[in-house]
């Protein structure tokens, strides 16, 4: 009886713990999702990238720092525009030695190895979109060192809520694609460094003043 006893302020106490346990400010409900135009939060755009080593395992990196916009009416999502624009110099590995490698210029003055030190920034633009429930294919043109090739995201809507800092709406999206580096004219090292390169990205998009 006197362990029940001294439970019972511990049972009290749950609703109270569970009224003051902070909530998750963006949660997956497109009822969220309101008309407008909205601009990347660069800070939390990330695309990351993925390529085999010599068949023995993956080695990975990312772009960040991306920015641009949004348009989205969410009673037509097949009308939805999209426009990005990586710095691709940013990018970052694990390596300082193999972030200075995908950087560095080519030998002798030939040409550069991966992207060179100061390579122009990518760029996507859509062209069209096919929405379904949550789910979405983005066609668009991906433009990498200097030459355009079409390239089609497989996008999911991830959440939908208001910023806790800065208070703006905010909508964020995952999305995945598959492209040739040599596509795009970025040779080194194929095939023992794989020509497929697997991209991961995640975007956060917030409503414009």
């Amino acid at each position: 009886m006197r362990s029940i006893l001294l439970a019972l302020p511990l049972f009290a106490a749950v609703p109270l713990i569970a009224q003051s346990a902070p909530q998750v400010p963006g949660i997956m409900d497109t009822a969220r999702v309101t008309a407008g135009t909205y601009n990347t939060d660069p800070g939390h755009t990330l695309v990351g990238w993925r390529v085999s080593h010599f068949g023995f395992n993956d080695y990975f990196g990312i772009f960040g720092d991306a920015t641009g916009t949004l348009t989205l009416d969410p009673k037509k999502p097949n009308a939805a525009k999209v426009d990005i624009t990586i710095p691709v110099s940013k990018v970052t590995t694990a390596s300082a030695g193999l972030t200075g490698h995908l950087l560095r210029a080519g030998k002798d003055g030939g040409n550069p190895d991966f992207f060179g030190p100061n390579p122009a920034d990518a760029k996507f633009v859509s062209t069209s979109v096919v929405a379904k429930g949550t789910t979405a294919k983005i066609f668009g043109n991906l433009t990498l060192n200097g030459m355009t090739k079409p390239v089609v995201l497989d996008t999911k809507f991830s959440g939908a809520g208001n910023n806790p800092f800065n208070k703006k709406a905010t909508v964020g999206f995952h999305a995945t694609t598959t492209i040739k580096r040599s596509d795009f004219g970025v040779m080194y090292g194929i095939p023992v460094v794989s020509d497929n390169v697997k991209l991961d990205i995640s975007v956060a998009f917030e409503k414009a003043s």
